[in-house]
């Protein structure tokens, strides 16, 4: 069928009905990804939707398969989704209401949709779905993501509904064949990605906090969603940071709220990894996600009660228990500060030690410090090679890799919460990444990733010529920079400075504090492991290379630079 929203576009959907005379309710999953696949997606089993009394419209979003108009991503998604509902409540076959649900992309246009509060929309089911278009999914840090970005605009091509063929087709697949080499040298997609995908141009162009963004982003509308909301995600997906915002900024805004976290990547959903298993209870199926799905629209579409007692809001996979565990919130009530201090290669709880010391990375963008697992999205993410919980004794050989690594633990150690590190650097005058990973590391010496993160600092300014001109600033380093050669016509490009997402210019030759998010987690380190942080200049392909010259970082901690890691521990354990 086609469905007209407000500027003549018709959007092609499919529409799958119980076998039963009446009106019904509508859940709506709208997707760039084809409405001919599995009718619930990856994580959702749509016929049980609809054998439980539900009508299920699949739609194609705008410009992709049989929909009209052009796809620009998540530019037409509130609106084009708002349109949507509000068609399906008025069809005769539907009582009035309707939920929206998705996973990934299809999750943030879910939400951008509820913010339009179309009439009749009653809750909404968001799945490893984002805050935000510009950090937390096309950036991180001030760095951008290179490995997820450049690969799913480039595989997304590739789709049927994409309306490629012939050479253009066979110029795409030739780029993801060869997306290791377009890693290590991401100008030489440019002049493709201009002809073919424009709008990633546009996203290198505009900084995090940009107004650029607003369009795209739930975390601007969080007072205007007021339905209740389900949030699915995982440990290991590279949108966690934004489904936990999502939770927090629309629980405070006194709207029913619900948070589950498993331990999943993107695309790997059932708890097992190639060098991790969780057990049978982490799998998404068993856990039944779609049985959630139906228990929360049941409660805010048909008014039904829950069955038993009615469940905590917070549902959290703790890994190294490997157990589920409830909670009345998140961040997580009653966990305090626990704070371990850089002290040469060590991690120490206590005062900062009074000895002052510091280490010298150095960073070559020839041979930067490689991915090794993570909250990513490379290829090989189907069979989870390149996600999650890796181990990392093999980057953590390298001589540009600092290790500070505690004491074996003689108590079980659980930490639940966003963790922090605050890292004492005197960057290169180039400007400098700084990154840091939390590892598990085991009694066999097994160092399994926890989480990581960044901070990009952007390049310091030269020193002033005397009689010369002002100089107007140092910009941020925004990733591959276009190829010459004709360009699309896509109006002036504003100036891409720090930003809110980068570090400005630190003070020439002198130590600045940088603070890197590590990333959330729930995670009980056993008696006898160990924490570690890892420190260094880089994480490519996962992030892009910066600076793109030979740069030396020192790092310092002690003395008058603490230089430290932040755990939210959970008191008893």
């Amino acid at each position: 069928m086609k469905i007209p929203v407000r500027d003549g576009v018709l959007l092609s959907a499919d529409l799958y009905r119980p076998d039963a005379a009446g009106e019904v309710p509508v859940l709506i999953r709208r997707t760039p990804y084809g409405k001919a696949g599995s009718p619930g997606g990856a994580s959702v089993d749509g016929l049980r939707l609809v054998r439980s009394g539900y009508a299920l419209l699949v739609q194609d979003v705008r410009g992709r398969f049989a929909s009209g108009g052009t796809f620009e991503p998540y530019w037409n998604e509130a609106r084009d989704g708002a349109d949507t509902v509000a068609w399906a409540v008025r069809q005769p076959w539907c009582d009035g209401s309707a939920g929206l649900f998705g996973r990934s992309y299809e999750g943030m246009a879910a939400l951008l949709a509820a913010a339009e509060r179309p009439p009749g929309l009653r809750a909404v089911a968001p799945h490893v779905a984002g805050s935000g278009f510009d950090e937390g999914w096309t950036r991180q840090g001030g760095a951008l993501q290179l490995g997820f970005l450049l690969y799913w605009v480039l595989y997304d091509l590739l789709l049927d509904g994409a309306g490629l063929s012939g050479p253009e087709l066979a110029e795409v697949a030739g780029a993801v064949d060869r997306i290791d080499e377009l890693y290590r040298d991401p100008d030489a997609a440019a002049a493709l990605l201009d002809r073919l995908a424009p709008y990633y141009r546009e996203w290198l162009a505009h900084p995090t906090g940009h107004p650029y963004w607003k369009r795209a982003a739930p975390r601007d509308a969080y007072a205007e969603i007021d339905i209740p909301v389900l949030n699915l995600t995982g440990w290991y997906d590279l949108f966690l940071a934004g489904a936990l915002e999502n939770y927090r900024g629309i629980r405070e805004q006194g709207v029913e709220t619900r948070l589950v976290v498993g331990p999943w990547s993107h695309c790997v959903t059932g708890g097992t990894f190639p060098q991790r298993r969780y057990g049978l209870a982490a799998d998404e199926q068993r856990l039944d996600v779609t049985g959630l799905h139906l228990d929360h629209f049941d409660r805010h579409l048909r008014g039904r009660p829950a069955v038993g007692p009615a469940p905590e809001p917070v549902r959290l996979f703790l890994t190294g228990a490997d157990e589920w565990r409830a909670f009345p919130d998140w961040p997580v009530p009653g966990t305090d500060a626990y704070v371990l201090h850089l002290d040469g290669r060590r991690l120490v709880a206590g005062p900062a030690p009074e000895a002052p010391g510091s280490d010298v990375i150095r960073h070559d963008p020839a041979d930067p410090v490689p991915t090794a697992g993570g909250a990513t999205a490379l290829p090989g993410q189907f069979t989870g090679g390149d996600c999650g919980p890796l181990d990392q004794r093999e980057v953590e050989r390298r001589d540009d890799v600092l290790c500070f690594t505690g004491a074996p633990l003689t108590a079980p150690l659980t930490v639940v919460g966003d963790t922090v590190l605050t890292v004492y650097v005197t960057p290169d005058a180039a400007g400098a990444d700084v990154t840091g990973k939390l590892v598990d590391v085991w009694p066999d010496g097994r160092a399994e990733l926890l989480c990581d993160g960044i901070h990009r600092l952007a390049p310091q300014p030269a020193a002033p010529v005397p009689g010369a001109a002002p100089d107007p600033g140092p910009k941020a380093d925004t990733g591959p920079k276009p190829d010459t050669g004709p360009k699309p016509d896509t109006g002036p490009v504003p100036d891409a400075g720090p930003g809110p997402g980068a570090g400005g210019a630190p003070a020439p030759g002198r130590p600045t504090e940088v603070t890197v998010r590590l990333g959330a987690i729930g995670h009980v380190f056993r008696t006898g492991h160990r924490v570690r942080l890892e420190v260094a200049a880089g994480n490519t392909p996962r992030f892009d290379v910066h600076p793109r010259v030979v740069a030396h970082h020192t790092v310092h901690h002690g003395g008058a630079h603490p230089s430290h890691l932040l755990l939210p521990r959970l008191a008893g354990g």
